[in-house]
């Protein structure tokens, strides 16, 4: 054969694709060819569909978990940033033990509270990818907040 004589690639890979654009490529892939040939389309094939990778695994697809904080911690945050990040670990429903962002000035979260997480990883603390929702469970929301209520569990303010 040919291609032996031309790549010693052949000798070592004899099933991998030789066509001349994706053999390099497609050499040391686990997944399907990118797209379709003209044929293919021809025929009505549709070309494969990549799966998304989920940023917040651990909910397993749900919205918001349910979850029991198991230690309340202070993080320092990764350069240039420098803070004082209120974060906490949490046994979910589904098993799992994630750290979790506490947003917002002040809180209550104590070992054993009923709090909800919900995705969304804070850039500068490594390893951090969920956030708690504030007035969900045991967790109050931000005291005196005006602004950005919705996000801070903070009912509207009366009028007196």
């Amino acid at each position: 054969m040919f291609l032996s004589k031309l790549s010693p690639l052949h000798a070592l890979f004899p099933r991998a694709s030789y066509s001349p654009v994706s053999w390099a490529t497609r050499l040391f892939s686990q997944s399907a060819p990118a797209c379709a040939t003209l044929n293919q389309i021809k025929r009505g094939v549709e070309p494969p569909r990549r799966k998304k990778v989920t940023e917040s695994p651990a909910l397993e697809g749900c919205p918001i978990r349910k979850g029991v904080v198991l230690r309340v911690m202070v993080l320092k945050p990764k350069k240039p940033n420098s803070a004082q990040r209120k974060a906490c670990r949490v046994r979910l429903t589904n098993g799992n033990v994630v750290s979790a962002y506490i947003p917002g000035e002040g809180h209550n979260a104590q070992e054993h509270s009923i709090v909800y997480v919900r995705g969304g990883r804070v850039q500068d603390l490594p390893g951090v990818k969920y956030h708690l929702v504030r007035g969900a469970g045991d967790l109050a929301g931000v005291v005196n907040r005006i602004s950005s209520r919705s996000k801070y569990g903070v009912k509207r303010p009366q009028k007196d």
